[in-house]
């Protein structure tokens, strides 16, 4: 036992060693580094050519790319696949109430692949630079109008840089003679607006859609509610993301990312501020009456201070039962000027004043219990009770807390059918971002959930499946990490090796018991095994007597059954004997063993 505890102590100090020593050698890299250097530009050659040959991976298999192409009638389809900007529209507008110098819509809008792509020939729109304005937008293939199908919108989104503060959120531009996608800019009427938005810590997914008051024909933004699940990766893994709106005529809604729910509701229920006013208002001019009692609780006006309340009793007193430790030393005060200091040559008594040595603390104080006047210490006390209040009782007059009464809302409307909206005829994209290079593509926009479907996986889902080829496995994972943190391989050996060498070690080191023949080749004391053999010896005995009591029982048994016919062949038996003659009798008699002769040998 002794020996399994060393081994496992010797394991977790050998970890401990090379943990030490990784520490060690990044403290010895800092001062090498020249030399190091020198010697890899002296093989720098041979060390690339053995690793081609020797330890080269495999290649990553190859996902094909091939544009998507609508499967089915679409208001508008954009992969970028042609490599331009064929179709949309640059802004040139400026934003209102905004100094000259950003005021402009000067961001720059590029088709480009991806980064760090896995599908070669794959392109996107990307937005350039950052802390610009930006604004782009196209013409849809015809008008959506909402009326009895329903809308979906799905496009992707990859912050190629991960995102400081910014959107990458589309609209859809409300259908009005006014519409100019040449002066796009943050005040275009649009009528829905989706998509992703952060800033700070502030993750959100826009869904919000521009209602017409029916009665003052003025617009109001309605905004769905928060979606519960976390979405803060999709902002920070730097991965191409789906972004999903699905809009049907019964007003209610789905979110989707990924092709996953993360947020749904109806227009009627679950937008803020609602799309209907209440039936009711609180009335404006109505105020809350001077006699109006307020207050549950009052104080009880027949209570009566107590005689012996004292109101003016010291909250604490002097401990009269304190003693004056002895050695207090009365005489001597707490501090005392300093006896080492001088006054600076500098000092100037006309301007500074009279000097004075700085005050320290009395030496004499330090082993006596105290110095100067000595007070007794302060005790809470007993007869304290303070101020004096009446006990608190129910109001009979309490009414409640007062509000105000309710009027029929002037402004109430009723409008049943919210998915009715302003009817669109443009998508666009009017952003603002801190971070750079934002990647879009693949925009859709349709009526079939089934062309949606296809367009995603034809698009990306092809980028899925390249991101899951080109990964690794858990094993190079693990591999990949170990040779950044080379500490880590401690981490996998304690956690992977050890339990096994320890699950080995305690099932097959069981112990040995020596032989007969290697007591006789030594000197030592041979176990005492008298015990053990007349314990097996017991209990062989025990077996053997019940093995011969199931027997008995089963004669037993075996004997009560045959017990009519045994008793019959017996009366028999005495029959025959009668009838036998006496000739036979006799022979019998000398037959039997007590009248025969002994032999003669």
């Amino acid at each position: 036992m002794e020996l399994k505890w060393l081994l496992c102590v010797t394991l977790l100090a050998l970890g401990i060693l090379a943990v030490q020593a990784h520490d060690m050698d990044e403290d010895n890299d800092a001062d090498d580094v020249v030399d190091i250097e020198d010697d890899l530009d002296d093989g720098i050659e041979e060390v690339e050519e053995s690793k081609s040959e020797t330890s080269s991976p495999p290649p990553a298999p190859k996902v094909a790319y091939r544009p998507p192409v609508p499967t089915g009638e679409v208001y508008f389809a954009e992969s970028f696949d042609k490599g331009t900007l064929d179709g949309w529209i640059l802004s040139r507008a400026k934003k209102d109430d905004t100094d000259d110098e950003i005021a402009k819509y000067d961001g720059k809008w590029e088709v480009q692949d991806m980064k760090e792509t896995k599908l070669p020939g794959d392109k996107g729109l990307v937005m350039v630079n950052r802390a610009k304005h930006h604004a782009i937008s196209s013409k849809l293939y015809k008008p959506f109008v909402f009326d009895t199908k329903p809308l979906i919108i799905q496009y992707e989104v990859n912050f190629q840089n991960g995102i400081e503060c910014g959107g990458a959120y589309v609209k859809l531009l409300s259908k009005t003679p006014e519409l100019n996608l040449d002066q796009f800019h943050d005040k275009t009427p649009y009528t829905i607006m989706f998509g992703p938005d952060k800033c700070g810590e502030d993750y959100k997914l826009h869904f919000i859609f521009r209602h017409k008051n029916p009665k003052t024909g003025k617009y109001e933004e309605k905004h769905a509610k928060r979606p519960d699940a976390d979405l803060k990766s999709y902002f920070t893994d730097k991965k191409t993301h789906l972004y999903t709106l699905v809009l049907n005529p019964d007003n209610s809604f789905e979110i989707l990312v990924d092709q996953t729910v993360v947020n749904s509701g109806n227009l009627l229920n679950d937008m803020s501020p609602p799309v209907n006013p209440p039936r009711e208002i609180e009335d404006p001019n109505d105020q809350k009456p001077e006699d109006w009692d307020e207050r549950p609780k009052i104080p009880d006006p027949d209570a009566v201070k107590p005689d012996d309340w004292d109101e003016d009793a010291p909250a604490k007193i002097a401990d009269e039962n304190a003693v004056k430790p002895e050695g207090w030393l009365d005489d001597e005060p707490e501090y005392v000027a300093d006896p080492d200091a001088e006054k600076p040559e500098d000092w100037d008594e006309d301007m500074d004043g009279e000097w004075e040595a700085p005050q320290i603390a009395n030496p004499k104080c330090e082993t006596a219990p105290g110095c100067g006047t000595w007070q007794r210490p302060m005790i809470d006390n007993p007869n304290y009770k303070g101020k004096w209040k009446p006990p608190m009782i129910d109001n009979v007059n309490y009414q409640g807390i007062w509000k105000p009464r309710k009027i029929p809302n002037p402004d109430f409307f009723e409008d049943l059918e919210p998915f009715k909206m302003t009817p669109v005829s443009a998508v666009g994209l009017e952003l603002w971002s801190m971070t750079s290079d934002i990647f879009f593509d693949n925009f859709i926009i349709c009526s079939d959930r089934a062309v949606a479907d296809d367009w995603a996986r034809d698009g990306w889902g092809l980028k899925k499946a390249a991101d899951g080829a080109a990964e690794p496995g858990v094993v190079g994972q693990m591999m990949a990490a170990a040779e950044e943190r080379p500490w880590l391989w401690v981490v996998y050996i304690l956690t992977v090796a050890l339990p096994v060498f320890l699950v080995v070690l305690f099932c097959c080191s069981g112990k040995k018991q020596p032989s007969a023949a290697e007591y006789k080749k030594t000197d030592a004391p041979q176990p005492d095994v008298v015990d053990d053999e007349k314990e097996e010896e017991k209990d062989k005995g025990e077996k053997e007597e019940e093995e011969e009591e199931e027997d008995a029982n089963e004669a037993k048994l075996g004997s009560d059954a045959d017990l009519g016919s045994a008793s019959q062949e017996e009366e028999e038996e005495e029959e025959e004997e009668d009838r036998k003659p006496a000739s036979e009798e006799e022979e019998t008699v000398n037959r039997s063993p007590r009248n025969r002769k002994p032999r003669k040998d």
